[in-house]
This record gives C-alpha cells, structure tokens and sequence, in this order.
C-alpha cells in the first residue's frame, strides 16, 4: 500500500496542474490577505476563496485523474494485491497530494499573517472538503465505466454542492417560513458538506454579523464549540461514508 502512495504522490507532485493549483491559491491568498486590514474581512474572504476553488478543483481533478489512471489500476490488479488496499492507497496519494497543495497554497500563508482559531479551522476546512471531494470522485469512478460519463457526473456533483443545493435550501426556508423549520434546517445543512465547512469556520469568528442564517442557527442550538465537534464530525461521515461504498462496489466490479 505505501509503495502505491508514495508512486502516486509523486506522480502528482510533479503535475502541472497541481503545481499551478497551489501557485494560484498562494497568489489570491497573499493578495487577499495584504488588501485586507481587518481580520475577520480577510478570513471571509480567503473563506470563500476556498469554498469556490476546492470543491470543484479536487472534485475534478480526481475524478480525471482516477479515470485516467484506469490501466493502471487493472496493472495493478494483475498483482497480489487486494482489491480494496489499492484502491484505498490510489484515493490516499491523490488526496494527500491535493490536501498538500492547499496547505503550501493556503495554510502556510494564513498561519504566517494570521494566528488564531479561525485560521486553523479555515485550513482545516479546507483540507477536509479536498478529501470529501477526492473520496466522491472516487464512489464516481467505481460507479460508472465510461469516462465522459463520469466527468460528466462529477461535474453535475461539484455544482449541486458548490451551488444547486443552497438555492434549494433558500426554496425550502421561503416555502416553509411560516412554520419552526429551525431544526430541521440543522438536519438539511449537514447534507452539504461544503456549507459544514463554512459553518466550522463561521464559528470561529467572533463578528455575528458575518455569520449568516446557517451559522447563527448553529451557534444557538449547539454553541461554537460543540457546533465545530458536529460539523468536523459530519465532514469525516463525508469522507468515510463515500469510501465504504466506492470499496464495497469495487470488490464485485467487472474490470
């Protein structure tokens, strides 16, 4: 499994794309973060910054690169090796390779200018949705067989998350405003793990105004500490759920 990793990571390492992936983050995270003199502004801002580029940028990066790497795996499986350890070292050199150029990108920048709790659950955010996308391109891979099928999934994927599901979300809030949907909207905001992220480090911030509706629910039901537990909670349910499935699916896969 290691010997799996460490060729993909390297592989990955060298990859134009990841490469200009970490350079374009650490470019907007430095230009952001030099514009801003408040605080709580600049951690909004690289915020979004991050809740725009990764979803997307992980989610297609590995879905490409899983479908491209497809003779790979059947190289692989001609070894004895099993089939769920392979397919588990694969997810685990791209993830740890996408999770690295974020940190480079942003991590090592936002804990240089800023150094506080809501700098560390920004990066934390961020490398928790770079491996929730990894792990839901990977469940695409093992479900579809054509290439242009996939892609095209795991972009219809990327903009239900990044953008579809909170235009449903208002849709709900409006139709159902006159009722007490407050729990309940707990519930749907955890399907999003995207939104969770926002949350984790919304709560961190001590500006309520920037908060939100999403943010300021948390906070009253759970506290800001008990809320990060359940939002870092449910972002690892993202993670694990999606790979059970992809490696279940894989084992009785006809290659």
């Amino acid at each position: 499994m290691k010997t799996i990793i460490k060729y993909v990571l390297i592989d990955l390492l060298k990859n134009r794309t990841v490469l200009a992936y970490t350079l374009v983050l650490g470019v907007l995270t430095i230009s952001v973060a030099g514009m801003s003199d408040n605080t709580s502004k600049g951690m909004l801002s690289l915020l979004n910054i991050t809740l725009l580029f990764v979803p997307i940028i992980s989610h297609l990066f590995s879905t490409i690169y899983f479908f491209n790497s497809a003779e790979f795996t059947e190289l692989l499986l001609a070894q004895p090796i099993r089939r769920k350890t392979m397919l588990l070292a694969v997810y685990a050199g791209v993830a740890i390779a996408l999770s690295l150029a974020y940190f480079v990108g942003v991590g090592v920048p936002v804990f240089v200018l800023y150094n506080n709790l809501a700098a560390i659950a920004l990066v934390i955010s961020g490398m928790l949705l770079t491996l929730v996308f990894s792990a839901l391109a990977l469940l695409i891979f093992v479900l579809f067989k054509d290439k242009t099928k996939g892609i095209g999934a795991g972009i219809i994927t990327a903009l239900f998350f990044t953008l579809l599901f909170d235009g449903l979300l208002l849709a709900f809030i409006y139709s159902f405003s006159e009722y007490p949907i407050d729990k309940p909207l707990l519930g749907l905001i955890s399907l999003n793990p995207v939104d969770l992220a926002r949350i984790l480090v919304l709560l961190q911030l001590d500006a309520a105004v920037m908060m939100g509706y999403s943010g300021a629910l948390f906070k009253k039901f759970l506290g800001s500490a008990t809320g990060s537990i359940y939002t870092t909670l449910c972002m690892l349910c993202w993670i694990i759920i999606p790979l059970i499935t992809a490696v279940r699916i894989f084992r009785k896969k006809d290659i």
